[in-house]
């Protein structure tokens, strides 16, 4: 029996585990398909901005999970194309709707509602000046895209409170009054560049090349352009064959709680203990409990002797007890023997003296002959200079009186030459 009932539950266990993985291959009619892996849940309030691109923070995605997100729709030419790839595949997408395409064709967005995927909003005509756009206009462009979009649903609580900026023109006015409204701005992590002028393998290419590049993200698509509905079944090919799974995201409501997550996971590469902190931590500012200052200190705080405060004035009566305080050091700490070697030597300019006085004093007479010698030296060159300019009679009697020494006879023919 108990065997059994451990057999029993080790299977539930290995059931329930595998859960999301049979949910996401349950797609009748296609066995292969890529399925939608997990469901996540967030509360715009908690996470106002997400997407790399243009915040710090993203959604909180395992290694290896996509968000696939699409712009600027409903346009049934090629909006149907993209819903009916997604259906076939079962993909659960968020769509980024345009006011005035909701309300040409209202069907569309309850299309993409009865599919069960994510409908947001993308403004009303999407004008790519939200960056410097004032109040006044970028208002009426918000509130135009979620009423439009709102009313073209049988049931306007099915809109998510999620909101792309037109062209990512953001700006901290536009994304102030976004989410003083409780509505979650949306960047991307990676976009494949499907707005312009390329060819859809161009855009296959550049979406799995910046996925791979990330591991994980927020991909930003368009369901209104022929290249995108061309490049999508090369996209989710490769997403299954290089093991990638598609994440749904929803909003939180009050009989939906948010996915249990924590702060890090917010991050596209949270910090590990094995990375290397490439710059200093920030400075907290700190908040003190109190911010009165403190008073002056009085004179009686610092023990000055009151019989003689009328005696000093204002700015030495705060430092008659530190005097006091102080010990008294003796006489002799400061006698220092004068002449003494060691306190010679105790400076670079001080050494030198003392060798010199400690060879004085090895040999004084060898150093008065050598300044005897000196003298005797410059009292013969001045007169042998000034002799040189003389004419060639008192020349000649110089070279014949004078001794026999070569410094003299060098600085009188130094002296011819310079004349």
């Amino acid at each position: 029996m108990v065997r059994t009932r451990s057999w029993i539950v080790l299977c539930l266990g290995l059931l329930t585990a595998g859960a999301p993985a049979a949910y996401a291959a349950d797609c009748p009619g296609h066995p292969d398909a890529l399925g939608t892996s997990r469901t996540l849940v967030v509360d715009p309030r908690e996470h106002p901005r997400i997407g790399t691109m243009q915040y710090r923070e993203t959604l909180p995605l395992r290694d290896h999970e996509v968000v696939l997100t699409f712009d600027d729709g409903p346009l049934p030419k090629y909006s149907n194309q993209v819903l009916k790839m997604l259906d076939d595949e079962c993909i659960k997408a968020t769509f980024f709707i345009i006011g005035q395409q909701a309300k040409a064709n209202p069907e569309g967005v309850r299309k993409l509602v009865a599919a069960g995927h994510t409908v947001g909003t993308h403004s009303m005509s999407h004008p790519l000046t939200f960056d410097r756009m004032p109040v006044e206009k970028y208002e009426p462009e918000i509130n135009g895209g979620i009423e439009w979009t709102s009313a073209a649903m049988t049931d306007p609580s099915k809109l998510a409170p999620f909101f792309r900026i037109p062209g990512l023109m953001r700006a901290e006015g536009v994304e102030n009054y976004l989410i003083s409204r409780g509505i979650q701005v949306w960047s991307a992590d990676f976009p494949a560049d499907d707005w312009r002028h390329v060819s859809s393998d161009r855009v296959y290419q550049l979406a799995m090349q910046r996925l791979e590049a990330k591991g994980k993200g927020i991909l930003l698509l368009h369901d209104i352009q022929a290249r995108t509905v061309a490049a999508l079944p090369k996209i989710i090919r490769d997403l299954k064959a290089r093991g990638y799974r598609i994440v749904h995201v929803v909003p939180a409501t009050a009989d939906r709680p948010a996915t249990p997550t924590t702060p890090v996971e917010w991050l596209l590469h949270p910090p590990t203990e094995t990375t290397p902190i490439a710059r200093w931590p920030a400075v907290p500012n700190f908040v003190f409990t109190e911010t009165r200052t403190l008073p002056a200190p009085a004179l009686a705080d610092l023990n000055a002797l009151t019989e003689h405060q009328p005696l000093l004035p204002r700015r030495t009566k705060a430092q008659t007890n530190i005097a006091s305080t102080l010990a008294v050091p003796g006489r002799d700490l400061f006698a220092i023997p004068e002449g003494s070697v060691e306190v010679l030597l105790s400076t670079t300019l001080s050494r030198r003296a003392a060798t010199r006085m400690a060879m004085a004093a090895e040999t004084p007479h060898t150093a008065k002959d050598k300044a005897a010698k000196g003298k005797a030296g410059k009292m013969h060159a001045p007169r042998t200079a000034h002799a040189a300019p003389a004419g060639p009679k008192h020349a000649a009697q110089a070279k014949n009186t004078a001794p026999k020494s070569t410094t003299p006879t060098r600085l009188a023919t130094g002296v011819k030459k310079r004349a």
